[in-house]
């Protein structure tokens, strides 16, 4: 008997220690400190993949990112990619809710150094412990606040609700994709208003893109837990009708209204509802703009000229922290941080892709990976211009 008894707990023993080393449970390692430099390689690793599998232009604009800014930016773009999943893995939107609050509790762990066995929160209290060295007046070297801004913007359209304007929308894509730009900025470090204005352009056309490529997989939803926004429809529109459920139509509403598109039409007929092309251009050339006005910034900002119009991004407190250097920085600043602007290349891809197929959203083209990204982006890089 006692030859059983031990024989048991060293069976235990030795399955305890073949734990997995991640866990879903934040609340099982609440007394856990800073891990190992091995776990943090393990955490980054992951990181990667994640941005490989699900989102493969930021995976592919990696490369122009300083190396020593590299790990915040997996942490934050894996970040990103966690919370904006959560609404394709979850049946209803109070367990979305669920989800999303035990985000906040991961982020306001990993910064007080104390991150769960959960490799985004890992990676992120390693980032902040290294760039704890480059931080003044004993702040954080990235800010919290932001993390839980994108928390909240997704929070607010977790159920798919639609825009309702373009302005909600614009106010969604500053909330989220304009502040992952201000996180990697923080992260190389730079305090610049004038990047910072250009980021919140170029992150806004970028979030409003995002909206739009999503849109025919909200519309038609696949089987749960097999999205990613690197894949084609497959196998088609037609076949997801027939064995999904009726999704949704985030488009801004104001929009909607202006060119006579219904929801029950797009559900019906797909592409061809009536003023659903008309639609997409309408908010499509919202992007454009953003984008347009980006690269004429960045050519006064490199003549060493003035910015002509005033900054429309909602940093609020942490605008304070540019001081009077910050917001004389220009061209020099601009050629430091041309990489964390890289995603306006991506996006001017898209765009550029929707005006060749005409403006159908629904053509499986445009969720196909962009093969002459890699090329594009280096030429841009080189002459740092988008």
């Amino acid at each position: 008997m006692f030859i059983a008894q031990s024989s048991i707990r060293l069976r235990l023993a030795r399955e305890a220690g073949k734990r997995r080393p991640y866990s879903n449970s934040l609340y099982s390692n609440s007394n856990a400190t800073i891990s190992s430099s091995t776990e943090a390689q393990s955490a980054k690793t992951y990181c990667s993949n994640l941005l490989q599998k699900y989102d493969s232009p930021s995976s592919t604009l990696r490369a122009f990112i300083p190396p020593h800014a590299r790990p915040a930016y997996f942490a934050i773009r894996a970040f990103n990619l966690e919370i904006a999943r959560i609404a394709d893995t979850v049946s209803t939107p109070q367990i979305g809710a669920l989800r999303l609050q035990f985000w906040r509790d991961n982020i306001n762990a990993a910064f007080a150094g104390r991150p769960p066995k959960q490799p985004v929160s890992i990676l992120l209290a390693h980032v902040l412990e290294d760039l704890s060295v480059t931080s003044q007046g004993g702040k954080p070297a990235l800010s919290k606040s932001w993390f839980l801004r994108i928390i909240d913007a997704r929070e607010k359209y977790l159920n798919n609700a639609p825009y309702p304007d373009l302005a909600a929308l614009e106010s969604y894509a500053e909330n989220t994709y304009a502040t992952l730009l201000y996180l990697t900025l923080q992260a190389l470090p730079l305090h610049s208003l004038a990047l910072d204005h250009l980021a919140s352009h170029i992150g806004k056309a970028s979030g409003i893109v995002a909206v739009l490529r999503g849109m025919p997989l909200l519309a038609f939803p696949p089987p749960p837990n097999h999205h990613s926004n690197s894949r084609g429809l497959s196998p088609g529109v037609e076949a997801q009708r027939s064995g999904s459920r009726q999704g949704a139509v985030t488009l801004p509403l104001d929009v909607m209204a202006e060119v006579g598109l219904r929801e029950e039409d797009v559900f019906r007929k797909g592409a061809e509802a009536e003023g659903l092309r008309d639609a997409i251009f309408k908010v499509a050339t919202r992007a454009s703009d953003h984008l347009i006005t980006a690269r004429s910034m960045l050519q006064q900002l490199q003549r060493g000229e003035e910015v002509d119009h005033a900054f429309e991004g909602e940093i609020e407190e942490e605008r304070q922290d540019y001081g009077k250097e910050g917001e004389q920085q220009g061209k020099s600043e601009v050629g430091k941080g041309f990489g964390v602007l890289m995603p306006a290349v991506s996006t001017a891809l898209w765009l550029k892709r929707l005006e060749k197929f005409d403006f159908d959203i629904f053509r499986e083209d445009l969720r196909r990976r962009q093969w002459n990204l890699p090329w594009k982006a280096y030429w841009a890089y080189r002459r740092k211009t988008f």
